[in-house]
């Protein structure tokens, strides 16, 4: 009989031991990019918006603060707006915006901007660049943005 229990308690501790291994593999085997992470109270720059970079000395920026009121630039026009966030799900009013004219390029680039804003529908924190990642409905990425300094 004590042989028996001396088998079932080793027996419980290999199963216990490969479960703590199963989980850890699948902790470490994630995605690359962090489905939530805060986002709230830092600005960000966007570095590409659907894919087509951004011009150099455009300041295109974003902040979401605490509350979900959101400001910042097109690149040529101040704007404001509001977000919804859950989790990883994301969500934007549509922009109020200042109404500056500004060259052609700079415009065009801060309406795709505001169009980006409008489709967002979740975000990621990339886990080696903690660079912002706004995602549409089927989970593309349609903007990157790093923290500003």
């Amino acid at each position: 009989m004590a042989q028996f229990v001396n088998r079932l308690a080793i027996g419980s501790l290999i199963v216990g031991a490969m479960a703590v291994l199963v989980l850890m593999v699948l902790s470490f085997s994630a995605r690359g990019d962090e489905p939530a992470g805060e986002i709230r109270n830092v600005s960000w720059l966007a570095e590409d918006i659907d894919g087509r970079g951004v011009i150099d000395d455009a300041q295109t920026t974003l902040k979401i603060d605490a509350d979900g009121s959101v400001n910042g630039s097109g690149g040529c026009n101040r704007f404001m707006s509001r977000a919804t966030i859950d989790v990883q799900k994301l969500t934007f009013k549509p922009a109020a915006a200042t109404r500056m004219m500004c060259p052609p390029a700079l415009m065009d680039q801060e309406q795709k901007f505001f169009s980006v804003m409008e489709r967002t529908r979740s975000y990621a924190i990339d886990a080696e660049t903690g660079k912002l990642l706004l995602r549409d409905e089927t989970d593309k990425t349609i903007a990157r943005l790093a923290q500003k300094n």
